[in-house]
């Protein structure tokens, strides 16, 4: 097999966040760190990549192709796993050559890069997209933006047992919901799969309406042939993707005094921020009890120093 340590599921702790919106609130949040499970391959996109893997496996293929952007998480993800397990990747990037902290890293992991344009990026959804870049690279595996898909969300299922093992350390029955941002929403219907209508999954945009991270989890729901599913997505983009604000970054600033748990301003800085303005809105009832992800991503925050 070529993905073989790709296989094991790193195990991610589970941690009582103690802020005082919550406490004034008696809402009681755990995050389940996946920032901390690796350095490199870290946050969701092991999970979201193992299945891929193994598809990769299956089908003979030699190495990974897939899609990013300039700060692209699933892409150093995906760089740091070939460069440490020793298969070739290639990324195909949004807009134009640029340099940025990540794609020196992914230059650094030996992945082959392509700049695609905006134009040419905005094309990955339509039929026949990937014809070309298999024929130019017809041993490599083409994984969709952000480790998506329902392979994707498969693997991102474990996710509820992993926090199930780890409820009696906190003092913890049960749960009431799942927090998280969304990029693709992939994370997200893995959750919602992996839950069946048991508990509620709410999901913080990251991304505007125009990203279709709606229709995908719909579509991968649509797949997956549930029965019952319960989850509701909100705005948190603050008007774009990758948009970033004054206000925001106080948050974090402030959050990550309290809290000592780091945060970056495109993934968990907006749904934490988005999860106190529903608490503050009135939206849960004083002791429930929610499991917020932390995706990881990190690295990204180079980017904004």
């Amino acid at each position: 097999m070529l993905f073989p340590s790709c296989h094991w599921l790193p195990q991610a702790p589970l941690e009582p966040l103690h802020l005082d919106w919550l406490k004034t609130a008696g809402i009681e949040v755990a995050v389940l760190r996946l920032d901390q499970i690796d350095p490199l391959i870290s946050g969701n996109k092991w999970f979201k990549l193992v299945e891929h893997l193994k598809a990769a496996d299956l089908s003979g293929a030699k190495g990974i192709i897939s899609l990013g952007g300039a700060h692209s998480n699933h892409l150093h993800a995906l760089a740091a796993a070939g460069k440490r397990f020793g298969f070739p990747t290639v990324g195909l990037l949004r807009g134009h050559p640029q340099d940025t902290p990540t794609v020196n890293d992914l230059q650094a992991f030996g992945m082959q890069l392509h700049w695609l344009g905006y134009g040419g990026y905005r094309a990955r959804h339509e039929a026949g997209f990937w014809e070309p870049w298999q024929a130019q690279y017809p041993q490599l595996y083409p994984v969709p933006e952000g480790g998506g898909g329902l392979p994707g969300a498969t693997g991102c299922m474990p996710l509820k047992a992993m926090v199930h093992e780890q409820l009696s350390g906190l003092g913890w029955a049960d749960y009431d919901g799942w927090w998280l941002a969304c990029g693709t929403g992939t994370t997200l219907a893995g959750l919602v799969m992996a839950e069946a209508g048991e508990h509620p999954v709410y999901g913080a945009l990251a991304v505007p309406d125009d990203h279709g991270v709606a229709q995908q989890v719909g579509s991968i729901v649509q797949a997956a042939g549930l029965q019952r599913s319960d989850y509701q997505l909100f705005d948190a983009s603050r008007g774009g993707f990758a948009k970033v604000d004054p206000p925001l970054l106080a948050f974090i600033e402030q959050t990550e005094s309290a809290s000592r748990i780091p945060l970056e301003p495109l993934y968990t800085g907006k749904a934490l921020l988005m999860l106190k303005q529903q608490v503050d809105a009135g939206r849960f009832e004083q002791g429930t009890r929610l499991i917020f992800i932390h995706t990881g991503g990190l690295q990204g925050r180079r980017g904004f120093q």
